[in-house]
Parts: structure tokens; sequence; C-alpha cells
């Protein structure tokens, strides 16, 4: 268990205020039927756990597992609106210079091809899990 404090920079919750908790909360009670789907497959991926509509800093994720630092997010019709698109596109950069890797689904992908999206969902974990192999220091101390 890490001593960070969650709260904090680098921590689980990125320094989310208590305005951000609640509209989460919120938002888990109100789920959209493709988010509903695929948290009915995330919380049984061997290994890992996910979270649903997770606060990091001044955002929800939609989902979020700690372990690989990925932000699962999925898209409904509006996302397709050009000032919406560089919302995402703004908070998609802010998140990466934090350290997140985000993947990006549309509700459609979920609901009519929910194994491609399992699919990439484990590639791109397994691509995280790659970089951090690599990155760690080694047993010799290099």
């Amino acid at each position: 268990m890490s001593l960070k404090n969650p709260y904090k920079s680098g921590g689980m919750f990125e320094g989310a205020s208590h305005i951000i908790f609640e509209n989460a909360k919120r938002l888990r009670k109100n789920m959209t039927n493709a988010e509903e789907m695929l948290w009915i497959y995330l919380r049984r991926m061997e290994g890992l756990k996910f979270r649903r509509q997770h606060p990091i800093g001044i955002y929800i994720a939609d989902f979020y597992c700690h372990k690989a630092k990925l932000i699962i997010e999925l898209d409904g019709s509006i996302h397709e609106e050009a000032t919406i698109k560089e919302n995402d596109k703004n908070r998609e950069t802010q998140m990466e210079k934090w350290g997140y890797s985000i993947v990006r689904f549309t509700n459609q992908q979920v609901i009519t091809d929910i194994e491609n999206v399992l699919d990439s969902i484990s590639i791109t974990i397994r691509n995280i899990n790659n970089i951090q192999k690599l990155n760690a220091p080694s047993e010799d101390g290099v």
C-alpha cells in the first residue's frame, strides 16, 4: 500500500474536490446503457480493479484502473459536436501530461461490438504493463 496521499498530485484522485466527488456519485447512479454493459465486464477482469465515474483532478473518468493508470472513456453522440470534441482533446492532453493512458470508445461500439472493445482494452493494458516493465529499475540496479 502506498503512503502517497491520494488527493495530492500523482495520487489516485489528483487533487479532486468534494464537488467533483459529488458529481461522480451522481453519475454512478445514472450510468448509460453502454456504461452499465462495460462495467459488468470490467468488474470481472482478472487481476485488475476498475472504478467507475472516478474523480481525477477537475475531471471524472468514466472508468479508471489505478494499477495501469488507464482511463476508459465512452462517448455518446454529443461528443461529435465541435466544442465537445475540443474539450475532450484538451482534457485528454492534460491527463496524459499527468501520466495517464486514455482509450475511447463510442457507446455504439460497446453495445454492438463488446468483444473487440474488451480485446482493445486488454491489448492496451498489456502495452502499458510492458512499458512499465521497461521503465522499472533492473535487479542489478541499472
